[in-house]
């Protein structure tokens, strides 16, 4: 183990110099341990320069960035809100796979082949691609349809295992259609971030619907599934509850070290109206705590202040208390929510009174976005 975590650290060490970054006192690379052993070669590289890059750089993320904006939608060019806002498009890119099987677009009318086509264009930028899915509920509903035991019906054993399975291999011909290169093409990695903000009572999977012992059975069912016999080998999978108090709470439901490549956190509580900003610095500290223990990636999952009513906001909220600590601004990356409309966005677009003050958080030496990335998929 000493030999493995030497080599490990050395060459993580010496990407970060070709950087030109340095590695924060305290901050110390354990070995990598992957959830899928055959990962790709692209997505194992990209594991590792996550794990790399935290600890001196948070990438900026959106959702559906390239799929529309505000008063824009579909776009047919390489375009999205922040780019028109800041002149660089995000690091990160969000995706919702809700629907799919259903119908041809998402919750968010996203089209699943335009969805495909814009991961594609990401991952040939360089940029980074994560996937959420609010599945419906199988017994009946959507995925905010609550009060019943969805998750119990859809283990192994369970009156709807078989509809759960079937959803898994559609999702499977999906990411094997993720994929870039001729003549030989390879698939796009993937950060795979199912069943979401369970703390939440909002979600069919959410803890007042189903037990701890369910939660993780149902999470380690769907990662055996996918790696194993769908033999899907570029997602990264990523847990990503929403707030909670402490360790234990956060703990609760983790399904083991083994079945997690990145611990996340969805918060919108303490950034908004009614929220304590000091809170978010408290939670990511513990949570970059908590990832490098056990030699993971740590996120800020899902964020933002709907509407952005404070002109200031992305630089004394969000950037302030992202950097208040030394383990809070170790976090990989911050994906805001998607821009549907004016009284419904997270992220910047061009004459929002927040814009120009966008513009100072994205100069923010903490801060990348895509231009500014390393190639993240090669070691």
């Amino acid at each position: 183990m000493e030999i493995r975590t030497e080599k490990f650290c050395l060459r993580n060490a010496l990407l970060l110099i070709l950087l030109g970054l340095h590695l924060p006192l305290g901050a110390q690379l354990l070995p990598t341990s992957m959830v899928d052993p055959d990962a790709t070669k692209a997505t194992q590289s990209l594991y590792e320069n996550l794990r790399a890059l935290a600890p001196e750089k948070t990438l900026f993320g959106h959702q559906d960035a390239f799929a529309y904006g505000v008063e824009w939608k579909h776009w047919h060019r390489r375009r999205s809100d922040v780019q028109d806002v800041c002149g660089q498009h995000p690091a990160v890119f969000g995706w919702d796979v809700s629907k799919l099987g259903q119908r041809p677009y998402n919750i968010d009318t996203v089209d699943f082949r335009a969805m495909q086509g814009w991961i594609r264009q990401a991952y040939r930028m360089g940029g980074i691609n994560t996937i959420s899915w609010h599945l419906d509920n199988f017994l009946g509903g959507d995925s905010w349809t609550t009060g019943t035991p969805t998750v119990a019906a859809i283990l192994p054993g369970g009156t709807h295992h078989e509809q759960y399975r079937a959803k898994l291999d559609l999702f499977a011909d999906f990411l094997r259609e993720l994929k870039v290169g001729f003549p030989v093409q390879r698939p796009v990695p993937i950060i795979f971030r199912p069943f979401h903000e369970h703390t939440g009572n909002w979600f069919w999977w959410g803890k007042p619907h189903a037990t701890a012992e369910q939660y993780k059975a149902l999470w380690r069912f769907t990662v055996s599934y996918l790696r194993d016999e769908q033999q899907i080998h570029q997602l990264l999978y990523c847990y990503s509850p929403d707030v909670v108090k402490n360790e234990e709470e956060y703990l609760e439901y983790y399904p083991g070290d083994e079945y997690v490549d990145i611990l996340g956190l969805d918060d919108y509580h303490d950034v908004g109206r009614w929220g304590r900003a000091k809170q978010l610095t408290k939670r990511l500290s513990m949570l970059v705590q908590l990832a490098e223990e056990r030699g993971k990636v740590a996120a800020l999952t899902e964020t933002g202040y709907e509407a952005v009513p404070e002109r200031k906001w992305w630089t004394d909220t969000l950037l302030r208390h992202l950097e208040a600590s030394p383990e809070a601004r170790r976090i990989a990356w911050v994906l805001l929510w998607r821009n549907a409309r004016k009284d419904h966005h997270y992220g910047p677009y061009p004459g929002h009174p927040s814009a120009e003050n966008f513009r100072e958080f994205a100069g923010s030496e903490n801060m990348l976005f895509l231009d500014e990335l390393p190639n993240m998929y090669r070691r």
